[in-house]
Parts: C-alpha cells; sequence; structure tokens
C-alpha cells in the first residue's frame, strides 16, 4: 500500500519489503484503514457515476447501485483500474439477498432492508471445545 522501504535483518539474511506494510504490526491496520479511506474518496470523486450508498468493514464493501449493470461494470472496472495491487471483485444481489460479512442483507415486501444471520453452505457449526488446549484467550471466548 505505502510507499516506503523497510529493511529487515533475519539470522544475518537482509530482507527489503518493497511495498505494503508490515503483516502483524499494530499500526497495519490502521495504516491500511488510512490508505483506503483517502483512495475510495478519490475513486468516487472521479467516477463518472456514483453509488447510493457505500460501507467497507476491512475489504468488504456494500454498495447501494442505482444507475444499471453496465455501468456498475464499468464502475468495477474504474475501481480495479486505479492502483495496480488493488482488485475489486463483485458479489451482486440474488433473488433479493446478498450476502455481506456474516449477515444476509435482504429486501423486505415493503422495499426496505432487513437482514438475519449468514452461513456459507460449507459452514459446519463445529467450534473449538473448551477443554482442548488452547490459547487462554480462545479459551474465555467459548465459556457461556
Amino acid at each position: 500500500m505505502g510507499r516506503g522501504r523497510s529493511k529487515y535483518i533475519i539470522d544475518g539474511q537482509f530482507y527489503e519489503q518493497m511495498d505494503g506494510v508490515a503483516m502483524g504490526s499494530p499500526l497495519s491496520p490502521v495504516i491500511v484503514n488510512f490508505f483506503m479511506e483517502d483512495f475510495e474518496r478519490k475513486a468516487i470523486e472521479q467516477a463518472m457515476h456514483k453509488p447510493v450508498c457505500w460501507f467497507r468493514y476491512v475489504d468488504d464493501t456494500f454498495v447501494i447501485w442505482p444507475h444499471g449493470q453496465e455501468k456498475l461494470t464499468e464502475f468495477l472496472n474504474h475501481l480495479s483500474g486505479l492502483h495496480n495491487k488493488i482488485q475489486f471483485t463483485m458479489e451482486k444481489e440474488e433473488e433479493g439477498h446478498l450476502p455481506f460479512l456474516d449477515i444476509d442483507i435482504y429486501i423486505k415486501t415493503d422495499g426496505s432492508l432487513g437482514h438475519k444471520v449468514y452461513r456459507k453452505h460449507t459452514h459446519t457449526n463445529l467450534y473449538l471445545h473448551q477443554n482442548l488446549h488452547h490459547h487462554p484467550a480462545n479459551n474465555q471466548s467459548l465459556l457461556p
């Protein structure tokens, strides 16, 4: 994301990070979020047609688009063409439903939006057993 280069020495071997931010650094999510907010603002300002709403959580974006499929494809291409390391993909509403994160957003009969928990068809309902050997923070999250 960023243009700065970082140099690291690990076991006597030199490594240079050419692009992006350091994985695992507590500052990385903040830096990436600042970058993406600026990226989104510029991308939407430059677009010929703009979404009615644009909500992002990390790398998932919820967009309401009123300009038709052809203009939506143009907008997706516009977004993906702005930075050589950022490519956008799209899931469209099907039969009035759109999965976003772990939520199924759907159109109610009155035209408003509703939501319910969404699980992918691969979801198994299997979770960690609290008596197994896991990090204490993970075990704590399993307690009732």
